[in-house]
């Protein structure tokens, strides 16, 4: 996050997208009254508007926008102006046809929705940065916009375009990575495999459509590249805006939650002077408040510093198979557990649901019935909750366990041809992660390479199957100054071009973890084994198993039955000054957890206070006080040791708090 451009915005924003060009201007009145009502400080406005902004190439009409503009200053909100770059116009692509995606099968996409253009098109990089720039240079001085919003959800739809343009801006790419030495790639990609040797850079293409399995490292670099070609979009559009108005703050709404993992956002973050994030909770996930968690520490961690939860939902979402509402009190313990986790700012998409268009059945923070409605009771609720936190703002983590986080390690897991098509980064990060999250523990995460990690008791590394030589050497220095590292199967298995490290698994492990393995024996789906030594009585395993000896380290827990019974299957090494454990197989669950316990407590790390189950407990530093959020999950209340004051009441507490029924209680900790 930039130290020179700031949110000029007290307290934790509240707000959400802002469409008025939707709905008639007489409209526009009853939300600036309904806003004041609801407590909103900002709103993102003009995110899809590039059609009525410049209705031919060239012309263009601000009248609306000033309008709104002063309406929002008039009534004290302020503005988060977004150029309208998601969605170009009707005209350009009838003059730019070229410019529209094509996909991995070779079929050129139309236009009609949203983000349908090729991120390396040179029509639509002009076209979006001549908008950009008007809009710079037209309210650089406005005194409504605090921020500027570049684009909306870089990569949702359109992160990877298969044309010849998009094959041309590839190779360059290429070139520049491997300093125009063809050979070096051809090594790097392994191409004596298969017949696959490039003899000139005019033969590569993008890993379109074979009849056989691609080329892992061919796919591998062609992830990478497309999240650098879209961070091009990105930070071109942001210098615009930089040199027009250099004192407002520039943001993206990344997208960390389920279902996205196109871009690689260590690279992205430093880019932004404001870390914002896009949250949805998925329907069919039971424990949708872990995710809420686990996104929240990792943008937070991205950000290095409190960030802004720029979209999430008062209820159901338009774009699932079937769109849950939320229960009673749901809104306000994710919106809660953001703030918990970082958040400086909650917004919604959007403010007023949409009578027509394609997210029509979105929730808003207006609904559909008006203020005779549930949501919007709560909405207000929410806006009364967030004034009352407003000294949180600012303060940060007290984590002393990180989780090493990937995008490159993600994407070559779940490449095709693995020893198992089952494997899912995210949900191996999520299983380790749990644990920690139902006992209370702070959890930061980190790139494999972060140079900070001694302020960290306890390092895990659940799935790390891509490493290089460098971070390979970081997590073992780790180690070796007192640190203990707990690493997941399968972890260290490759190099940074995807090419197997030979002598036997965990490969860049072996050493700090003191175990040698000769090969892998993944689990069929519904298969499991059973696991004996010091574990909970019938410990069971699923998904993964590997043949590993000793080489230093112990066995803690060994295969039951199955094809390695008497085969350890959880160690532990002595290393240096510190503790590396391997875990050599999935747990179920309650075994996981008994292990992360065991882990945990050996490497000193408490958590940050004892609650029954069901209860999320999380604290936020600040420079004078702590604030303790404790947020009920599982609907029965409960009292928590604590003293201070309860923020949202503004209640006295001593020697305990007392946390509702599916409510909250937040408790400033003087120090």
């Amino acid at each position: 996050m930039s130290t020179e451009r700031r949110l000029r915005l007290p307290g934790i924003a509240y707000g959400g997208d802002y469409n008025p060009e939707q709905w008639p201007e007489e409209v526009w009145a009853e939300d600036m009254r309904l806003m004041r009502e609801a407590g909103v400080t900002m709103v993102s406005v003009g995110i899809f508007s590039w059609a009525l902004l410049e209705p031919a190439e060239g012309e263009y009409d601000f009248s609306r926008m000033d309008k709104i503009l002063a309406l929002l200053h008039e009534n004290g909100i302020a503005a988060d102006l977004a150029t309208p770059t998601a969605a170009p116009p009707a005209w350009f692509f009838r003059a730019h046809s070229e410019a529209l995606p094509v996909d991995k099968d070779g079929r050129r996409l139309s236009y009609g929705s949203r983000q349908t253009f090729c991120p390396s098109s040179p029509a639509y990089r002009t076209a979006a940065l001549r908008i950009a720039g008007e809009m710079g240079r037209r309210y650089a001085d406005h005194p409504a916009v605090v921020m500027w919003h570049v684009h909306n959800e870089y990569g949702c739809h359109n992160v990877e375009c298969y044309c010849d343009e998009s094959a041309a801006a590839f190779r360059r790419w290429l070139r520049a990575k491997y300093r125009d030495d063809l050979n070096a790639l051809n090594h790097a990609w392994g191409t004596t495999f298969w017949s696959q040797w490039y003899f000139a850079w005019d033969e590569i293409l993008p890993p379109r459509v074979t009849g056989a399995a691609p080329n892992p490292t061919h796919q591998l670099d062609w992830r990478r590249f497309c999240s650098d070609e879209v961070l091009s979009l990105y930070t071109a559009e942001r210098d615009v805006l930089r040199r027009a108005a250099p004192g407002i703050p520039a943001t993206t709404n990344f997208m960390v939650n389920f279902s996205i993992e196109a871009l690689d956002y260590w690279r992205w973050a430093p880019e932004l002077d404001i870390v914002s994030n896009d949250h949805y909770l998925r329907s069919t996930d039971p424990e949708s408040e872990i995710d809420v968690a686990l996104c929240g520490d990792l943008v937070r961690s991205m950000a290095g510093s409190p960030w802004l939860l720029m979209e999430h939902s008062t209820g159901a979402v338009n774009w699932q198979p079937v769109n849950r509402s939320k229960r009673p009190g749901e809104m306000r313990r994710n919106a809660l557990a953001h703030v918990a986790h970082g958040a400086d700012g909650i917004l919604f998409f959007q403010w007023r649901a949409a009578k027509a268009g394609a997210e029509q059945w979105h929730s808003a923070m207006l609904p559909h019935a008006g203020t005779d409605s549930r949501i919007w009771q709560d909405v207000v609720l929410l806006g009364a909750d967030l004034r009352s936190l407003a000294e949180v703002r600012g303060s940060t983590s007290t984590a002393q366990v990180a989780i090493v986080w990937d995008w490159d390690a993600r994407w070559a897991l779940e490449l095709p041809s693995q020893p198992s098509a089952e494997l899912r980064y995210e949900d191996l990060v999520r299983d380790w992660y749990r644990p920690l999250w139902r006992a209370g523990v702070a959890v930061d995460f980190v790139r494999p390479d972060a140079s900070d990690l001694d302020r960290y008791k306890l390092l895990l590394a659940p799935s790390l199957y891509l490493v290089d030589d460098t971070s390979a050497a970081n997590l073992t220095g780790f180690v070796e100054r007192g640190g203990t590292l707990a690493v997941g199967f399968h972890s260290g298995a490759v190099d940074e071009n995807c090419h197997v490290r030979t002598g036997g698994y965990p490969g860049a492990f072996r050493e700090v973890l003191g175990v040698h393995g000769d090969e892998l024996f993944p689990l069929l789906p519904g298969q499991s084994v059973g696991l004996t030594g010091e574990v909970p009585q019938d410990a069971r395993a699923d998904l993964w198993t590997e043949r590993i000896r000793l080489t230093g380290a112990k066995a803690v827990a060994a295969y039951a039955d199955g094809p390695l019974a008497g085969v350890p299957a959880v160690t532990r090494h002595t290393y240096g000054d510190g503790t590396a454990w391997y875990v050599a197989t999935r747990p179920a669950p309650e075994t996981l957890a008994a292990l992360m316990e065991r882990i945990r407590q050996e490497s000193g790390v408490r958590p940050e206070c004892e609650a029954p189950a069901g209860i999320e407990v999380v604290r936020r530093r600040g420079t004078d006080a702590d604030y303790l959020f404790l947020i009920d999950h599982a609907g029965q209340g409960a009292e928590i040791p604590a003293d201070g004051v309860e923020l949202l009441t503004g209640k006295q507490v001593i020697g305990s708090v007392t946390v509702p029924a599916g409510g909250a209680a937040v408790v400033r900790e003087p120090r």
